[in-house]
């Protein structure tokens, strides 16, 4: 692997693209517990280095990946987060039982499911009500993150702009000066959701990086492969 030009400067990571020429790219993808050739095909064709997935099926293979996650499941079967690189990776410590957290090619990436309207007070989650359970896990994982070489994304149940459907209020407050205080940005923010508002699912990277966003349909042979739609962000290093 080679590094890019600049990368101290910027403050994120040696490079994961397999090309010198090549940008890195991240995606997030919320699989909703599903698993088949098409997702696997997705996954492929749109040529990412990692991914941060979330609701992670025990069967997932991908030849030629590394994949981390969660030590608790949502339910039997089924990983709250997990990191996807094509670059070897150590397991890290989760640090939150929602979020899975790994290290490739010098980047430590998160990937975090949060609480979202009606959840409930059941394990993972402390606090009486979706805002202070929201609060609760940020805390939790900002207190475990360092900003050096962060990448912290996956299915954060909070749109960062406009009008909120998923999250609350303090919710996003929270969310928002948790990437202040680890000096990051999510360039998917302003992107919309596949069904109501603007998106739930975020990346947020190193505040000085230059980047850009799009969202991708997961729509297949007429068919969602999830009720989410997966993002990509580009890194122009």
């Amino acid at each position: 692997m080679g590094v890019c030009q600049g990368l101290k400067a910027c403050r994120v990571c040696p490079r994961l693209s397999r090309r010198q020429d090549v940008p890195v790219r991240i995606g997030t993808w919320n699989l909703a517990g599903r698993w088949s050739p098409a997702h696997a095909g997705l996954l492929e064709s749109l040529d990412c280095d990692a991914w941060l997935l979330t609701e992670v099926r025990a069967d997932i293979r991908l030849p030629g990946w590394t994949l981390r996650v969660t030590e608790m499941e949502m339910v039997p079967g089924r990983a709250w987060a997990g990191v996807l690189t094509r670059e070897p990776s150590t397991a890290c410590p989760d640090p939150h039982p929602a979020s899975a957290m790994a290290v490739a090619g010098g980047v430590t990436f998160v990937s975090s499911v949060l609480p979202w309207r009606n959840s409930d007070g059941d394990p993972p989650w402390v606090g009486a009500d979706t805002s202070e359970r929201t609060v609760s896990a940020v805390s939790d994982l900002v207190r475990h993150l360092a900003p050096s070489a962060l990448v912290w994304g996956g299915d954060w149940n909070h749109e960062l702009t406009g009008r909120l459907y998923a999250g609350t209020r303090a919710g996003r407050a929270a969310i928002l000066a948790a990437l202040d205080r680890l000096d990051l940005y999510a360039p998917t923010a302003t992107l919309e959701a596949a069904t109501t508002g603007g998106t739930i699912d975020h990346i947020a990277i190193g505040s000085t990086l230059e980047a850009s966003a799009r969202q991708v349909s997961t729509a297949h042979s007429g068919q969602r492969l999830s009720d989410h739609d997966a993002y990509l962000v580009q890194i122009d290093c």
